[in-house]
Formats: structure tokens, C-alpha cells, sequence
């Protein structure tokens, strides 16, 4: 039965990469097609992937449809605009006794598959601003719920946290982070992935504008790269209710009373936002009572929490908790720009020599694979925010003036303009060929890594089946 669920979910998320992803591909190809049409120029040829095609046929309009068997993007055969042909395939077209085509038309079809993946990222957006997404608390705040006091750096040695350091604290509120304001626990993340701050000394340094007490406060972090990825990191988590889930009978959880729904508040007199938070203070000496207040059908509620022994852990205390949530309806506007600055940082992130994001940390086929398989398991609107933010990313990559991209013929068309004539097409030719085999490289490189990750999770998802559960006491 586990074998057979398995190759179900396996299906599945190539089924659910070959729609959505496909699809995105697809969308952006149809509007180079579309309008390539509108606008009276020839088209020979669309295609959904690159080299020999799987399948093909020819429509009545003389166009040649096909699936080909590098599914890393597609094109449409426009030999009025482009010669591609070292890429795209040759054109049995004469192209001399078609009609030239003009500047304006040129860069409304190279630019009309950036607005269709734009347009259909709107849709997209609309359908979940309409049936709307859910929201933890946890990842809408940008309180900070628990400091770290050390943090492991890659080679074991432990440091004390960059947020202490800098004076932050528990409860504090971050509105901006180098100067860009963030909204949620996600934007907080990136904003500190993606900075490139450095100090006088040429350190890492991240400024942190936090909201304390109604006073807005600069503090100035130095973050380290942590973990196998080496991210920059502070030692922060966010700030959330923890509410009681379920108490096991028989557990010290038991004994103190508690019941679901518990919204838990303080721990012997110490405001709790956090799990991590609860979870240290209640480690700090289990060996004596813990006084505990929670918020129970909006009376506070105080209960004292038996001493468990000198070797208690956390999750022997017989408790579970959830984090409170609710179903928001962002604006499809919002959903569609933010995922656009985000991408523009990263690219931004990618060129500045002062930060610490690298090629090696992008995501390529594989892991867009893997995230749609994480998608289709959390369910329906997981699946359509990450296309949101897939079509989004190919409009922008697309438009990069990069030979090959639909920004870099923009750019030829645009020299060509200027200068009065077109670009030698032996140029043209070499430059485009030069890009691609680095943009297939780029893949390649990206694609090691992302098996990399994944071979590591595998790992560690099975140490973690196999560890033995910890013992009742």
C-alpha cells in the first residue's frame, strides 16, 4: 500500500509540473503567438520545449505544432524577427520574399510573452483573492517571539546570537530591514537572505528598524552564514498564540489542568509568544513547578505545571499546540508586485559582490518540481501562489537583455534602430549561441544542487523516522 501510495504522489507532481508549469510555458509562448499573428507576422513554428519533437503536426493556418523533449522552456519559429535556428531548429522559409517587419511590432511580440505570463499570474491572483488564502500567525507578524543566545556556525563552533548582540528583543516589532519594509515573517526572511549591508570593517551588517513600545528604534545586527546553505542569520524567530490543541490524559499537562483551546500567555511571569520560547524556559528547570497563565474564554486562568524530574523534556509534558490562523483576501495586485520586487532583489542580490547569494542557491527544474509536489500536499491555493510566482519569474528572467531572452532581441532590435540598420546576423548568431550553452550550464550548475538538497532532506527525513519516540514520564 505504501508502494502504491507513493507512485501515486510521484504522478501526481509530474502531473501537476506538466499542467502548471507546462502551462506557464505555454501561456508565455501563446503570447508571442498571438500577437505575432495579430500583427501579420509569419509564424512557422510553436513549440512547448526545445530539440526533437515527441509530437508534431501541422494546423490548417501552416503553423507546426509540437512537444519537443527538453522541457526547459519553448519558443515560436519567427524567422521575419530572429534566426534562432541554431536553437529553435532551421526555417524552410524564404525569408526574403516575406514582408519586413518594423520596430514597434517587433518589440510588441517579444514582449507580449512577459505581459501573457503577467496577465495569467493576474488570474490566478484574482481566483485567490476570491476563495481566499489562509494566514497563520505565524508567518503574518513581524514580532519577534524568541532570540536565540548562540548560534551554530557550519564548522560546530557556537557564537553568541547576532540578535542579542545587537540588542534586540523579544516582542520588539520589525518595520524595515535595511530600509525595506516588511509586512510578514516571510519578507523579514528574505530581507536578511538577501542583504548585502557591510560596516566600515567591511562586516556583515544588517539594520534592523524595530517598533518598541510605540518608539521606532535602528539597531545594527551583524549576521553570520549558518547552516549547509550558509544563509545569513540573526538567531530570531517570529512572535505567535500558542493554543492548546490537545492535552494527553495522564501527562503533567493533565495534572495542571490544562484544556484545548488554552491560549497560553506567561510562564512563571514571563510573556510567551512563541514555542521555542515556552520551550526553553520550561527546560530551564524542570525539576521545580512552573507557574502557568492562559487565556481561557477570555478570562486569565493561572496554573501551576508539576516539577517533572531532572532529564524532562519539553515533549513529555503531554501537550500539543496550533498556531492561531485565518482566511485572508489579499488584493491581486499585491500578490502579483510583491513576488516582482522580490525577484528584482534577488536578481539585484545576484550582481552585488557584497552579498552572499550565489547561483548555487537558485532553484532550477528539479526544485520547481519538488516544490510543486510540496504544493499539491498542502493543497489547491499552495499550488496557485507558487504559479503566481513562477509566471512572474519567467516574465521578468524573459525580459532580461539577455541574447536569447526575449529582452535581449528587444535589445538588438533596439541597437538596430538606433544605428539605422540591423545587427550583423553573424553576430547576432555567436552571441546567442555563446548565451545559451551558459544559460543550459546555468541549469545544469543549478540542477546539482538542487538534487544536492534533496538527497540531504531525504536524509534526514529518514534518521528522523527512525529515531526512536522519546519516553513517557
Amino acid at each position: 500500500m505504501e508502494l502504491i501510495t507513493s507512485l501515486f504522489s510521484n504522478v501526481w507532481s509530474i502531473f501537476l509540473v506538466a499542467l502548471f508549469f507546462g502551462g506557464s510555458i505555454f501561456v508565455h509562448e501563446l503570447g508571442h503567438f498571438l500577437i505575432a499573428r495579430w500583427r501579420g507576422v509569419h509564424v512557422e513554428r510553436f513549440s512547448i520545449g526545445f530539440g526533437p519533437a515527441i509530437w508534431s503536426r501541422r494546423g490548417r493556418d501552416g503553423v507546426e505544432y509540437r512537444l519537443s523533449w527538453f522541457p526547459l522552456g519553448g519558443y515560436v519559429l519567427l524567422p521575419q524577427l530572429a534566426d534562432l535556428g541554431a536553437i529553435e531548429g532551421a526555417s524552410t522559409a524564404d525569408v526574403t520574399k516575406l514582408q519586413p517587419i518594423g520596430y514597434v511590432t517587433k518589440v510588441m511580440v517579444f514582449i507580449a510573452g512577459a505581459a501573457f505570463n503577467v496577465i495569467f499570474a493576474f488570474l490566478l491572483a484574482c481566483i485567490l483573492s476570491a476563495i481566499g488564502l489562509p494566514e497563520s500567525s505565524e508567518s503574518a507578524t513581524t514580532r519577534i517571539g524568541y532570540i536565540s543566545k548562540t548560534l551554530e556556525l557550519p564548522d560546530g563552533t557556537k557564537i553568541t546570537s547576532p540578535a542579542l548582540q545587537a540588542g534586540l528583543q523579544i516582542g520588539d516589532v520589525i518595520r524595515a530591514i535595511d530600509g525595506h519594509t516588511v509586512r510578514d515573517w516571510s519578507e523579514v526572511q528574505n530581507a536578511l537572505l538577501l542583504g548585502a549591508g557591510r560596516n566600515d570593517n567591511g562586516e556583515r551588517q544588517t539594520i534592523f528598524t524595530v517598533d518598541r513600545n510605540g518608539q521606532l528604534i535602528d539597531l545594527a545586527a551583524r549576521p553570520r552564514l549558518v547552516g549547509v546553505e550558509k544563509d545569513r542569520r540573526v538567531g530570531i524567530a517570529p512572535g505567535y498564540e500558542l493554543i492548546v490543541y490537545k492535552v494527553a490524559p495522564q501527562t503533567p499537562a493533565d495534572a495542571a489542568g490544562l484544556r484545548k483551546d488554552d491560549e497560553l500567555l506567561k510562564v512563571d511571569g514571563t510573556p510567551v509568544i512563541s514555542l521555542p520560547a515556552f520551550s526553553e524556559i520550561i527546560s530551564a528547570d524542570p525539576t521545580k513547578p512552573s507557574v502557568i497563565v492562559v487565556r481561557r474564554a477570555g478570562a486569565e486562568v493561572t496554573l501551576t505545571l508539576p516539577a517533572r524530574g531532572p532529564a524532562a523534556a519539553p515533549n513529555t509534558l503531554g501537550v500539543d499546540f496550533i498556531v492561531g490562523s485565518r482566511l485572508t483576501h489579499p488584493s491581486p495586485f499585491a500578490q502579483v508586485y510583491a513576488p516582482v520586487v522580490m525577484t528584482f532583489r534577488t536578481l539585484w542580490s545576484l550582481i552585488n559582490p557584497h552579498s552572499d547569494v550565489g547561483i548555487s542557491k537558485l532553484t532550477g527544474p528539479i526544485g520547481i518540481a519538488r516544490i510543486f509536489h510540496t504544493a499539491a500536499e498542502i493543497g489547491p491555493r499552495a499550488i496557485l501562489l507558487f504559479t503566481i510566482l513562477i509566471n512572474v519569474n519567467l516574465a521578468v528572467f524573459n525580459l532580461l537583455p539577455i541574447p536569447v531572452l526575449d529582452g535581449g532581441q528587444i535589445l538588438f532590435a533596439t541597437i538596430g534602430k538606433l544605428r539605422g540598420r540591423a545587427l550583423p546576423i553573424n553576430f547576432i548568431m555567436a552571441a546567442q549561441s555563446v548565451f545559451m550553452v551558459l544559460l543550459f550550464s546555468m541549469v545544469i550548475y543549478v540542477s546539482f544542487f538542487d538534487v544536492r538538497r534533496l538527497v540531504r532532506d531525504v536524509q534526514a527525513d529518514r534518521a528522523e523516522a527512525a529515531r526512536p519516540p522519546a519516553p513517557a514520564k
